[in-house]
């Protein structure tokens, strides 16, 4: 078993308008020696915009602007900006995030060239219909029923006049090109998936459609552990080691009292992330304390943000959708304990 030591709650919720209902799941980079992280800040009505402050360490908050650093502007982001991750590729900063309409809940992407001013780049995953999806996707061989359970909206296309797309969350881009392409991770109720591309104008309809021909091909992640029957999703970055690519990711399973939400760890093939190397058979952490079982939403443990300072992994985690938390842990001994779980070829 890995020692993680909880390092306990770093961010709270203000009496500012924009985020007096609570902050989570928050992005975070060190660039030189400043730790930036860029949180989901909820108001009143869950309207989500992405805050900010800069760390000097990892457990010290430097600076914390009062006011949003990324607010909606457009109707794809209408009801809020929600749950962003962030790296670093080349010179280029890519803050990923989920854009919700009050209906439709899509990634999408900004980026940046000096972490202050950022350009949207719109919806980064398609719109697409679930009916067309599940042509797609079942076309050469059949789809997981979870895939149905997960994202049919009950059989509508439309709500309020508006369509209802599938929901394609949780994105985290790798921090540098593989084999010359960018690569990224994205959930689809229930696993986690790859997609490999040259630049970010090739993700057009026609893309998408053979992409998801080829969905079963692209899925790196599927729930296989007690602590994740129910459905996975990408978490932070993932962080290249001697090994392979650590990914913290979040796990989910169902109680009689709701989902709970944990911490999980996989190691992946450098060269090919679509391979397996491991996976811990139980949680990294899960909710165990009051700030993590009770608040907007129970039991939840959301890990978004990770950076590595002296040989150590600091993780940075939604805690019960309403504050921000840490985690440590040796990085050395993770990797080391995810190899004694190795798959067995």
């Amino acid at each position: 078993m890995i020692n993680v030591k909880n390092e306990g709650v770093i961010l709270q919720k203000t009496t500012f308008g924009f985020e007096n209902e609570g902050v989570l799941n928050p992005g975070v980079i060190k660039e030189d020696s400043t730790i930036h992280m860029f949180y989901r800040a909820v108001a009143k009505g869950n309207y989500s915009s992405i805050g900010y402050c800069s760390l000097n360490t990892p457990l010290t908050i430097d600076t914390r602007f009062d006011s949003p650093i990324l607010f909606p502007q457009f109707e794809y982001e209408s009801h809020g900006m929600e749950d962003p991750r962030i790296c670093k590729i080349d010179d280029l900063f890519y803050l990923t995030y989920t854009a919700y309409d009050g209906h439709n809940a899509i990634a999408a992407l900004a980026t940046s060239l000096d972490l202050i001013h950022f350009e949207k780049k719109g919806l980064i995953m398609p719109q697409i219909l679930f009916k067309e999806f599940h042509r797609l996707a079942s076309s050469k061989q059949s789809l997981n029923e979870k895939y149905v359970r997960f994202n049919d909206h009950g059989g509508s296309i439309e709500k309020n006049g508006k369509p209802l797309f599938l929901w394609d969350k949780n994105v985290v881009f790798f921090p540098r090109r593989i084999h010359g392409k960018l690569c990224l991770l994205h959930r689809i109720k229930p696993d986690i998936q790859l997609v490999a591309f040259d630049n970010i104008g090739d993700l057009n309809p026609e893309f998408w459609q053979h992409y998801f021909l080829h969905l079963q091909e692209n899925i790196v992640l599927a729930p296989i552990h007690p602590h994740e029957v129910s459905y996975i999703g990408s978490g932070c970055p993932p962080i290249e080691t001697s090994e392979g690519w650590l990914l913290i990711y979040h796990g989910v399973y169902d109680t009689v009292a709701g989902y709970v939400y944990v911490a999980c760890a996989a190691l992946l093939d450098l060269e090919n992330p679509q391979i397996e190397i491991a996976r811990l058979p139980y949680p990294l952490f899960k909710p165990r304390y009051t700030y993590e079982i009770l608040g907007y939403v129970n039991n939840v443990c959301f890990p978004t943000g990770a950076v590595v300072e002296l040989d150590r992994l600091f993780i940075y985690y939604g805690a019960a959708d309403e504050q921000i938390a840490v985690a440590s842990l040796n990085l050395k001994d993770l990797v080391s304990e995810l190899l004694l779980h190795a798959k067995k070829l």
